[in-house]
């Protein structure tokens, strides 16, 4: 049995449901599911303890390259470690990386969850075709720009991100600038920055707020089976549609 090391939450996720025993390593973020067995804390996304990683003697790490940083990924293959690095940016993108990682590197049998991931949101037609920033920090207010495939996301779900055009991936936008916008919603995740309804919503006052689930909208791993239903129940309780 192969012994892997996580530095990415939604791929621990996926690694876990899909072969339960083979994570001997995964972040302080991993949170799903619950129970993780016997794997070992190394730190965080950002920060990850690379000589604790290597004393775990894993066969491969798997790593993102917007989530982790290159020179702990470059320190770990120093080391003679194994680094398999994904990239994802839209919803196909992300169907296929996890493919690669699960039926490519590990070698199980493509999981259950995959299909009925991909089945769900073939199934999606979009309603409304309404505009919208979405915050995923504050102090200072960052938003999601071009690229992201949290943005494609809400883009099939028929929400149209204005700052999709934005040079930089997750622009620093003045919340005067938001407020101005002239967008029908804003959209907050509770992840990275914890987005509530006592925590957001009352910067733009008179926009509908969408208060919806980062796990559904920012990770690509189980959640992607029923996040076009969770993501449009929360457009809806939004009174956007």
């Amino acid at each position: 049995m192969r012994r892997i090391v996580s530095l990415v939450p939604s791929l621990t996720e996926a690694v876990a449901v899909s072969a339960p025993g083979l994570l001997a390593g995964v972040t302080d973020w991993c949170s799903h599911p619950a129970d993780l067995g016997g794997a070992v804390r190394i730190g965080g996304t950002k920060n990850p303890d690379v000589e604790r990683i290597v004393r775990l003697r894993p066969d491969l790490v798997i790593a993102n390259e917007e989530e982790n940083r290159a020179p702990d990924l470059a320190a770990l293959r120093a080391a003679g470690i194994e680094v398999l690095l994904t990239e994802v940016r839209d919803l196909p993108q992300a169907l296929r990386e996890l493919d690669r990682v699960l039926v490519g590197a590990l070698g199980l049998k493509r999981p259950g969850w995959l299909a009925d991931a991909e089945a769900a949101w073939a199934r999606l037609e979009p309603a409304g075709g309404l505009r919208a920033f979405v915050p995923v920090w504050r102090r200072p207010w960052m938003v999601l720009g071009r690229d992201t495939f949290a943005g494609d996301l809400l883009a099939r779900l028929g929400v149209r991100n204005v700052y999709a055009g934005h040079a930089e991936r997750y622009p620093r936008i003045p919340v005067e600038e938001l407020a101005a916008a002239g967008c029908d919603l804003v959209v907050l995740p509770d992840e990275p920055y914890r987005f509530t309804a006592g925590d957001g919503p009352e910067a733009f006052p008179g926009l509908p707020a969408a208060l919806v689930s980062g796990r559904h909208l920012t990770w690509y791993g189980p959640s992607l089976a029923e996040a076009p239903e969770v993501l449009a129940r929360a457009l809806r309780e939004a009174r956007a549609f």
